[in-house]
């Protein structure tokens, strides 16, 4: 199975604090950490550990913190071909707070990631694609239009998009929030949309009509940086494989928990065996 993502690249420095602070608050006592992130690394990742052959195409700037934000998906055998160097932008960053319930809080500056164009693209993309919106949407939307198989689109962070590639999507992706600034618009396409609303599960419809529903295992969260991107590269996994909606949903509920117990977007990724040893334990 071969899945080419085109996304997000970043560096998160997360800090992990007694409480998040309040619009002009200052909270101290917090501990900082670094890791690679971004939704499109992300994704590509969890796609990679769930057992996927996975490329990404994406972009860094000519820094030191490219390598960082590199480091995991170089170590674990992620196609990384198609991701260039900019030398006029700097690698992607994302600030990110986090509390100890795992809520978080998140600041990106973009850097390269807006720098990748549709140029960067190949003219065809064989096998699957995942895209988000983190990147130039006209370069989301290239890739959209250039991709021959399966598609998911996570539409996060929510921003508007053109009605072909709404159509187009065989499976779109959205938590609540993203759920209702999109609205009707998310269903007028033939493609299966997942609506996911945090502990208390996820829902799968076609045309507007429900079609599985599933909750995820109880867990201790830790950090819920990169749950629901471990989601997303779990659910198009699992359908790819041909599970059938109510599988899906429960395989792909079950990363997203497995991930929110361990800090860090990439790091907590889990493997295929994690999975299945939550799904489990229920």
């Amino acid at each position: 199975m071969r899945i080419t993502v085109v996304g997000s690249i970043n560096l998160d420095l997360v800090a992990t604090a007694p409480q998040l602070p309040a619009p002009g608050e200052t909270v101290t006592g917090a501990t900082l950490a670094r890791h690679p992130g971004g939704k499109g690394a992300n994704q590509a990742l969890a796609a990679e550990k769930l057992g996927a052959e996975v490329c990404l195409i994406g972009r860094v700037g000519d820094d030191a913190m490219a390598g960082e934000a590199l480091a995991l998906m170089e170590g674990l055998g992620v196609d990384l071909a198609g991701v260039e160097v900019d030398v006029a932008a700097p690698t992607g960053v994302a600030l990110i707070a986090v509390d100890p319930t795992g809520e978080n809080q998140i600041v990106v500056a973009a850097g390269a990631n807006h720098m990748v164009t549709p140029e960067q693209l190949p003219q065809r993309i064989e096998g699957a694609l995942i895209v988000q919106l983190e990147l130039p949407i006209e370069t989301v939307e290239a890739a959209v239009g250039r991709a021959t198989g399966f598609v998911c689109a996570n539409l996060a962070p929510a921003a508007p998009v053109s009605e072909l590639l709404l159509r187009r999507a065989d499976l779109i992706v959205v938590n609540e929030t993203e759920a209702a600034f999109y609205g009707d618009g998310l269903h007028r396409g033939g493609g299966r949309v997942v609506v996911t609303k945090g502990a208390r599960g996820a829902a799968m419809y076609q045309r507007g009509v429900e079609m599985a529903w599933a909750t995820p295992p109880a867990v201790e969260a830790v950090d819920a940086t990169g749950a629901g991107d471990a989601f997303v590269a779990a659910i198009t996994v699992a359908l790819l494989e041909g599970m059938d909606p109510a599988e899906a949903l429960r395989f792909a509920c079950a990363a997203g928990a497995f991930a929110a117990t361990r800090p860090g977007a990439q790091p907590s990724a889990p493997e295929r065996d994690q999975v299945k040893a939550l799904l489990n334990a229920q």
